[in-house]
């Protein structure tokens, strides 16, 4: 029998192929797009879609079957579109979670400690030859930490700061049955009663740059915005303005508007930390996360139903 075809739309994550290997036939996406498979294009019956797949995409594959997203957010994929042709969707959570939720927290702590330029410091030779690094403006103790976002990274990364002896809030749609943290029914609430404001929340419609001048303004001078979950959600042009105005006194971010671009101004803070959206990039992690695409895959093929499909979402299933 042969093996079931797969389309790898990029390869961001070498371990996937290894997982893959063995039991599947795999394709790479020619860099002209689905319509330059030709003859081919008909045996994909699996996609692993890497930042997302087109209702265009899928509807040039006529026997796609599965889409699994390699992490988290899918909002790149049509999930609509998905449903209406019968085609499962799947991604990676739980396995991802803590690494996130400790960049979070270093995050943090190297925004309000800039800890990132002392180390520099040190290795420019200036500790020597300038003295001491300068004394960090902001510090973690007794701060007011609110989370944007209470899902299962939010809730890890709460865990996590919990020790620091921060008082906690959060925001999301609803209440979450079971948590003791102080709720906002808004971020704008949520903003004026915290001083550190954590973002985790998805790529949506309603979640499109409500990180504004009021939301960062109501964090006030000594405030710290830290990101790690879509860049989509920050105003960065407000960001820059809030920073440069010292209404707002820090930020750290792991994910960006428009990435890999990363708006020159962000760079010429010295308050501001930016990473490369490195938030799960551990050998660990994305190990597991190219297991679990394997396992979906796998579970799929033999019974018709994958470990972690996505939740929430409009199916009608193939008979």
């Amino acid at each position: 029998m042969p093996k079931p075809a797969v389309l790898l739309s990029q390869k961001l994550n070498k371990f996937i192929e290894e997982a893959l290997a063995d039991d599947y036939d795999l394709l790479d996406l020619p860099e002209e797009g689905v319509n330059a498979l030709g003859a081919r294009a008909a045996d994909i019956r699996a996609v692993i879609a890497f930042g997302g797949f087109s209702a265009e995409q899928m509807d040039a594959l006529p026997n796609l079957e599965i889409i699994t997203c390699p992490g988290v957010g899918y909002d790149g994929i049509d999930t609509d579109h998905a449903a209406s042709r019968g085609i499962f969707i799947t991604h990676t959570p739980n396995v991802l979670n803590d690494e996130v939720a400790d960049t979070a927290v270093a995050l943090l702590l190297n925004t309000v400690r800039q800890f990132y330029f002392a180390e520099k410091w040190v290795r420019d030779g200036r500790w020597e030859r300038d003295g001491a690094f300068e004394l960090s403006p902001f510090t973690l103790k007794g701060r007011k930490v609110g989370l944007y976002g209470l899902g299962r990274i939010g809730e890890e990364i709460a865990a996590r700061l919990e020790p620091f002896k921060v008082e906690i809030s959060y925001h999301t749609r609803s209440p979450k049955k079971g948590v003791a943290y102080a709720y906002h029914p808004t971020l704008a609430s949520l903003a004026e009663a915290v001083d550190t404001l954590i973002c985790i929340v998805p790529k949506t419609d309603e979640t499109h740059k409500t990180i504004n001048a009021d939301i960062l303004k109501a964090l006030g001078p000594n405030g710290i915005l830290i990101n790690v979950g879509r860049g989509w959600t920050v105003d960065e042009d407000d960001l820059i303005a809030a920073l440069e105005a010292g209404t707002l006194g820090g930020a750290g971010l792991d994910v960006f508007y428009d990435e890999p671009h990363v708006p020159e101004k962000l760079l010429t803070f010295d308050t501001v930390s930016v990473l490369p959206h490195v938030a799960s990039a551990s050998v660990a992690t994305r190990r597991a996360m190219a297991q679990l695409v394997a396992d979906n895959l796998k579970s799929w093929f033999a019974e018709g139903r994958p470990v972690t499909p996505v939740p929430e979402t409009p199916f009608t299933p193939k008979v």
